[in-house]
């Protein structure tokens, strides 16, 4: 795991962007690689390859990059892990190649050698991002893995292109002065992320999971902008295909070969991410997912398995008790981290910094926390993240299983049975319910906007229902409407269709984001043996009943994880990985709170609807709803500003005092 950043320039570029920017591309992204850094520059050409080195496999001088073929024509900066990289070789060798390291960097370079860069790129098993120039066609290859586990952002500047794994990178070159997108704004505020492809920056764009661009110096020369370039991204895997093929082509196995199937394919990919020449551990959350990654590593591994958690106050946010239990039965070695409010706040700040965009899953506040813990004591942590998409595992393919004869009825069946949900939502049944003594998870239900929610999602039908599951609010807090996210696939039942929204968008735009973010803030490696695409391919081919059966998601994978782990010990509700910002923006986070949602301050860019997001804060304080998701949002936009405006060059003088440059 490593981070990446280049240049490439057309003659006629501005004289002020120079190759030399690679280097403090580089000292920007430190934290991705503490453990070296490589500058390779070929000033005739145009083109510079940084890397910054986390030494994981091979530690030696032989897995340095940038790294060349052996003929010179190849140069690689390479981020990631190519898990397979031991069988690759032994093809390459049978081949007659010879090896000078034991890097699967150098596996890379070779099979691009051997088999030209499609072939190749499907070939591996693995988190990738990277760039590769060949010298004799004086061309740039550009490549991300197939689920974008691993980020790659490319810049349109006149005459020339830059891509690096952070944006910081990106901002530190001189010449690079980037007006904010107003649409990227506006789709954060009804999703909590920067969706898609797009960037919170005009003239950016993140390179799309299992893509590559090749782009020569005409290219650059001809003016090509971000969506130009965006479009020209050629695919290597499509997960709409494999998602088609997988349901045309549906196992016929009985549920207990299913499982033993699954059960072998996990326990290979788990044993290839164990790979490594630093110490490794795994994140234990005490939900299904972690505790099967986990399982299959103890079951693999001759000493304890080195095991992280984060502990809560809130009992119904705290998982940690379900962790302790997995880790003993298992006998791994366990380290937990109780998070309170206070140090919940000490991390804020941090937040715009580490993420570059504005991002608003407050689950990254225990991510980045969990990823800081187990740096102490490993290099290498996997996760059960991908979990929940492989195998349908969020309350909307459980609620969308249960509606979808509803959904599919009649508009007047639905109109009736959404005006009874809404009538459920008044003023009224919630005083009622504040004087019942009811559960924290139907209190929340009834307290928040989830039955108001629930009747816009019946009364809608499946014309645009995952964006009605998804969205942050039904009020538009933006003063432009958020773009529509595009991800479709022709599948033939409506949880499959939902599963694949949350694979093409969610998973990438958030999950892997906050993931990615989090463990290289701390120079940590993440890896993610659930979102092997052999994983993923196999999911897409079981029947929807081995995902979704009594009203439970995952049930496949909780069949695997019975074989290691009593289902006493796990067969719990699922909670997530939430943390109780609610309760905290009422209380120890008010103050900070109330500083960024002050009326001048929504209105100093001209974005906000101030008098919507005064409002949705004052019922949320008086405890009338719970807008915490949204307000964490609006705040996540605010501090984020704040750090844009601070972090811009001197030289952008008034773009500097107004941070909002729309174009």
């Amino acid at each position: 795991m490593c981070g990446i950043a280049g240049l490439f320039r057309a003659p006629g570029a501005p004289a002020d962007l120079r190759v030399d920017a690679v280097g403090p591309m580089l000292a920007a992204i430190s934290h991705r690689g503490p453990d070296g850094e490589g500058i390779w520059i070929d000033r005739e050409a145009g083109i510079a390859l940084g890397h910054r080195r986390l030494a994981i496999v091979d530690l030696s001088e032989g897995g340095r990059q940038p790294m060349h073929s052996e003929d010179g024509r190849l140069v690689v900066s390479f981020n990631g892990e190519i898990y397979n990289f031991l069988e690759l070789r032994r093809e390459l060798e049978a081949l007659g190649h010879r090896f000078r390291s034991t890097s699967d960097t150098e596996v890379l370079i070779r099979a691009v050698e051997a088999w030209g860069l499609q072939p190749a790129l499907r070939r591996f098993c693995g988190m990738f991002a990277f760039a590769l120039w060949d010298r004799r066609a004086r061309v740039l290859h550009l490549a991300r893995d197939r689920m974008g586990k691993k980020p790659l952002h490319v810049a349109c500047l006149p005459g020339a292109l830059l891509f690096a794994s952070e944006i910081k990178a990106l901002r530190a070159v001189p010449g690079f002065t980037p007006s904010i997108d107003r649409d990227a704004v506006a789709g954060f505020l009804a999703r909590g992320v920067v969706a898609g492809n797009s960037c919170i920056y005009q003239q950016v764009f993140k390179l799309p999971p299992g893509s590559s661009l090749t782009l020569g110096v005409d290219d650059l020369a001809s003016g090509a902008d971000a969506a130009t370039l965006s479009a020209a991204c050629r695919p290597f895997w499509s997960l709409a295909e494999a998602a088609e093929r997988g349901r045309a082509d549906q196992f016929g196995a009985g549920d207990d070969e299913l499982v033993g199937a699954l059960d072998d394919l996990l326990r290979q990919v788990v044993r290839e991410r164990m790979v490594a020449d630093v110490p490794l551990g795994a994140f234990l959350s005490g939900g299904i997912d972690s505790a099967t990654v986990v399982s299959l590593m103890q079951a693999q591994s001759a000493r304890p398995v080195r095991t992280f958690t984060i502990a809560f106050d809130e009992s119904g946010y705290d998982e940690s008790a379900g962790a302790s239990r997995v880790a003993r039965h298992l006998g791994t070695d366990h380290t937990q981290f109780r998070l309170s409010p206070d140090e919940a706040m000490k991390t804020i700040p941090e937040l715009p910094r580490i993420w570059d965009e504005p991002f608003a899953d407050e689950s990254q506040i225990p991510t980045l926390l969990v990823s800081r813990l187990a740096r102490r004591e490993v290099t290498v942590a996997l996760t059960g993240d991908g979990g929940d998409e492989c195998f349908a595992g969020y309350q909307r393919h459980f609620t969308v299983s249960r509606l979808a004869g509803l959904l599919a009825a009649p508009e007047a069946v639905r109109r009736a049975a959404a005006s009874l949900v809404l009538g459920l939502s008044g003023r009224f049944p919630r005083r009622v319910a504040a004087a019942l003594p009811l559960p924290g998870r139907l209190r929340r239900l009834v307290e928040g906007d989830s039955l108001i929610r629930l009747g816009r999602l019946i009364e809608g039908g499946e014309d645009g229902l995952y964006e009605r599951l998804t969205r942050l609010s039904d009020m538009p807090l933006s003063k432009v409407r958020a773009p529509a996210d595009p991800a479709r696939a022709d599948l033939d039942d409506i949880v499959s269709r939902v599963v694949h929204r949350d694979m093409a968008g969610y998973l990438p735009d958030d999950i892997l984001v906050k993931l990615d973010r989090a463990t290289m803030a701390v120079s940590l490696e993440g890896r993610c043996p659930l979102l092997d695409h052999r994983v993923v391919e196999f999911a897409w081919r079981l029947p929807t009943g081995a995902k979704v059966r009594g009203g439970r998601g995952k049930w496949i994978l909780r069949e695997v994880l019975a074989r290691y782990v009593p289902r006493s010990i796990f067969d719990g509700p699922k909670r997530g990985f939430d943390v109780p910002v609610g309760a905290w923006l009422r209380g120890p986070l008010r103050g900070w709170a109330e500083d960024l949602l002050s009326p001048g301050m929504l209105a100093r860019h001209d974005l906000l609807d101030v008098a919507g997001v005064r409002r949705r804060w004052s019922d949320h304080l008086a405890g009338r709803s719970d807008h915490s998701r949204v307000l964490w949002a609006v705040l996540m936009l605010q501090a984020w500003l704040d750090e844009h405006a601070r972090s811009a060059p001197a030289a952008r003088g008034p773009e500097l005092e107004t941070a909002q440059q729309w174009s």
